[in-house]
């Protein structure tokens, strides 16, 4: 990480990233995520240092809209299919006046693979599939998806700005 580009928008995936990637339905049809609290704590730690934070998924769903309020995200874009991660990427770039190199993404699965291939900084849970595992550069971080991996890159940006 050393002489890593400053980090100005730290944007995450969320299944499969901020969740295990696992799906949970009811009888009644409704759906759980499992989110864990160390990537709460992950977007609210970036803030904090200046660092602007968003949420770009496939899903579209209420529970996400609900966690990113929770988490306080700056930026939330849902159903964000067919290169439409990496549009969105580059509208938040338009209005915050940054470059994507200035753009820390993570995420596990081929729907990101367009927009890790974009960004200064691309990261992936331990577990994310090898052809996004197979992208020049990319930090293979230790930790799952679920189970704190936004946590373990936020640390590593905030670890890279310190005096």
């Amino acid at each position: 990480m050393d002489g890593m580009v400053k980090i100005k928008l730290f944007l995450s995936d969320v299944d499969g990233v901020m969740t295990d990637g696992s799906m949970y339905y009811t009888e009644n049809g409704d759906e759980f995520k499992r989110f864990h609290t160390y990537d709460g704590m992950a977007f609210n730690l970036l803030a904090q240092a200046g660092i602007k934070t968003g949420i770009i998924t496939s899903e579209n769903t209420q529970m996400v809209t609900r966690r990113a309020a929770k988490i306080k995200a700056d930026y939330l874009y849902q159903g964000k299919r067919d290169g439409g991660k990496l549009q969105a990427a580059l509208e938040i770039c338009q209005t915050e006046g940054i470059t994507m190199q200035e753009v820390a993404y993570i995420g596990d699965d081929v729907n990101c693979f367009e927009l890790l291939s974009h960004v200064g900084l691309a990261a992936c849970p331990a577990n994310a599939v090898a052809k996004i595992k197979a992208i020049p550069n990319i930090v293979q971080l230790q930790t799952e998806g679920g189970h704190g991996a936004v946590r373990e890159l936020a640390e590593m940006i905030l670890a890279s700005m310190a005096p």
